[in-house]
């Protein structure tokens, strides 16, 4: 077979000396990067001090759910045998790589803010002992997720099984919760990259700082948006596409507006169907009521009180016809 029918249909990609027509060229944009050090500082760590890490981040999660569901998310059967070394096993593995994510975050923050940091590492340890000791609370509010997510959701079926494996809501709450632990306490950056790792995954993006209630639902979940200073009660329902936001914000707002309620109160047992928006910090919506899709709201509800669009119009055209407009009926908001 001749030597072009062998590489026929194969990308050919020229052959560069990369000394003699290249490297000059990567040197100056080399020098070109390192002339703008002195202005992009900010932009940049240049340190043997360890930093934050997403990977860490994406472990301590696995952790927090085999702990929070032993047997689900577990590398080897767990039985009545073993779980209790199981359960000790892996809760040292939490605490371990907690109290040294923890640490890092606050030696960078010491870095960044130029402070000494003296006592960095005895902190992370004893943030990650408070947070452990939190974890039978956690799990009693996680069950409570998947008790209230089987009893919304028709498709959940008969069991749990199917909403702690596959629910990207419970998934997202799970996480938040564990990383409103860590907010609480004040560390820095570790709790918003928890929560990240939980949107990439999920969609679902959930500050670390939103207080949540028990028994919280959120259904599908796929552009769900809650804010930093959302406060939420119990028996809420959230469905996809919502977004708990704040009003438009000036320039300096991150500065100015820093720990300010910018973000919306849900009173208990409120329901809020897929694509509705709710923004502002003064807005309240009150118990037991029901917030429709689509709908823009920046304004407090009373409690009890159903908030829907009206009816649109629609224009139906089909080929064989003249356009002709009809009114869409009366559908349930799900």
């Amino acid at each position: 077979m001749p030597a072009n029918e062998n590489n026929r249909g194969r990308r050919q990609t020229p052959a560069y000396d990369l000394t003699m027509e290249i490297a000059p060229d990567l040197t100056r944009i080399v020098e070109q990067l390192m002339r703008q050090r002195r202005q992009m500082a900010p932009f940049e760590h240049v340190s043997r001090a360890p930093i934050p890490s997403f990977q860490a981040a994406r472990d301590i999660i696995s952790l927090a759910q085999q702990l929070l569901f032993p047997g689900f998310f577990s590398a080897r059967p767990v039985t009545e045998l073993n779980v209790e070394y199981h359960t000790g096993e892996i809760l040292y593995d939490f605490y371990d790589k907690l109290s040294r994510e923890i640490a890092t975050a606050l030696r960078h923050d010491c870095r960044r803010c130029k402070i000494d940091c003296l006592d960095c590492q005895e902190r992370g340890q004893a943030i990650a002992l408070e947070v452990a000791e939190r974890m039978p609370a956690l799990r009693e509010l996680l069950a409570g997720d998947v008790a209230e997510t089987r009893d919304g959701d028709p498709a959940a079926g008969d069991h749990y099984d199917q909403i702690i494996f596959c629910y990207p809501g419970l998934y997202a709450t799970m996480v938040q919760r564990v990383a409103h632990e860590l907010y609480q306490r004040q560390v820095p950056f570790l709790p918003r990259i928890l929560t990240e790792c939980a949107h990439a995954a999920t969609g679902i993006d959930i500050h670390p700082g939103a207080e949540i209630g028990a028994n919280f639902f959120i259904d599908h979940g796929t552009g769900v948006v809650i804010g930093e200073t959302t406060t939420i009660g119990s028996g809420v329902h959230i469905y996809q596409g919502v977004t708990l936001g704040a009003l438009s914000l000036p320039r300096d707002a991150g500065i100015r507006l820093k720990g300010c309620k910018r973000h919306p109160t849900l009173g208990d047992k409120v329901i809020v169907y897929a694509g509705a928006t709710i923004l502002g910090g003064q807005t309240v919506i009150g118990t037991g009521s029901v917030v429709g899709g689509n709908v823009w709201l920046t304004e407090s509800i009373p409690p009890g009180t159903r908030v829907l669009i009206k009816n649109p119009e629609l224009l139906v055209i089909n080929s064989s016809a003249h356009p002709k407009k009809s009114k869409l009926a009366d559908q349930p908001e799900k």
